[in-house]
């Protein structure tokens, strides 16, 4: 049974849930029977890169990557902001302000760091139990909470007369359309997102990341170690921490591990190169997150 990370560079228009089902087709035209499969946090239609899919018992480190920051390169137009803040909305409002790369660069500073922002209306937050976009959808005037987010890096990568493009390392629940709204209204104009590419998710970069096509060779064939990343791969961004085998015996059975000599932090166990657990150091004392049956 195949365990670790499918990391997809998803297409324009595939939903998140579309390329899970994807991986799930391949892995079972590869002969895997039923595997257990997860996606890592969803992406939009509209957006392309890193798409982290969990198979088997990575699928318990899903949530984790979740609360992962993300890297984005996106391209904010000047002149139209739309309704749903990207290419697939209707006009709603026009300027003919077009900033220059100096203002544009000047503003950022503003944007990094711990920010307030209004998610989009065309978003699935939840109104009353309902997702705003099904809501914006049926004509209703949607009303959100701004929410807390952090802006950990903005960087201009490109400007032109009508556009900027911008690489954002974001904190989790930040949304990119809500960032390039606000900050074409602080540079006097209007705008939407044209193009929006993720390119970092936790620990996985664009650079490992595989086609659908070569995902699809797995169905035909591919030799399976060509298309996945093994479990540790999701827990690059943590220590390990080495276990006995008698200490690995105690923590697949749940058990505490005391007098360890670690900082306090979380940690992922393993004995030898195999993982055995997620686990948090507190005062010298671990305790298992996730265990892995492995």
């Amino acid at each position: 049974m195949p365990h670790g990370w499918i990391i997809l560079d998803k297409p324009l228009e595939l939903g998140s849930t579309q390329a899970v089902a994807a991986v799930k087709r391949n892995l079972r035209q590869a002969g895997f029977g039923k595997v257990k499969v997860g996606h890592g946090g969803t992406l939009d239609p509209l957006a392309t890169g890193v798409l982290p899919i969990a198979v088997g018992e990575a699928t318990k480190l899903a949530g984790r990557m979740l609360d992962a920051s993300k890297t984005y390169a996106f391209t904010l137009a000047f002149g139209t902001e739309t309704t749903t803040l990207d290419a697939e909305g209707e006009a709603c409002a026009t300027s003919e302000v077009r900033p220059t790369g100096a203002q544009i660069a000047a503003i950022l500073p503003a944007f990094t760091g711990s920010i307030e922002q209004v998610p989009p209306a065309y978003s699935a937050v939840k109104v009353d139990g309902q997702r705003a976009y099904d809501l914006a959808r049926a004509g209703e005037a949607v009303t959100l909470a701004t929410r807390a987010v952090t802006i950990h890096a903005l960087d201009i990568v490109e400007t032109t007369p009508d556009s900027v493009t911008l690489l954002a390392n974001v904190s989790k629940g930040t949304y990119i359309r809500s960032l390039a709204r606000d900050l074409a209204h602080a540079l006097g104009s209007v705008g939407h997102v044209t193009m929006l590419r993720r390119v970092k998710a936790g620990p996985f970069v664009i650079e490992t990341a595989i086609s659908l096509d070569k995902l699809n060779e797995l169905g035909k064939g591919a030799p399976l170690e060509d298309i996945i990343l093994p479990l540790e791969a999701g827990l690059d961004d943590i220590p390990a921490l080495s276990l006995s085998p008698d200490a690995a015996g105690a923590v697949r059975q749940g058990r505490k591990l005391s007098g360890l000599p670690h900082a306090d932090g979380t940690y992922w166990g393993r004995e030898g190169e195999k993982p055995v657990a997620l686990m948090e150091i507190t005062g010298g004392e671990a305790r298992v997150l996730r265990g892995f049956n492995l």
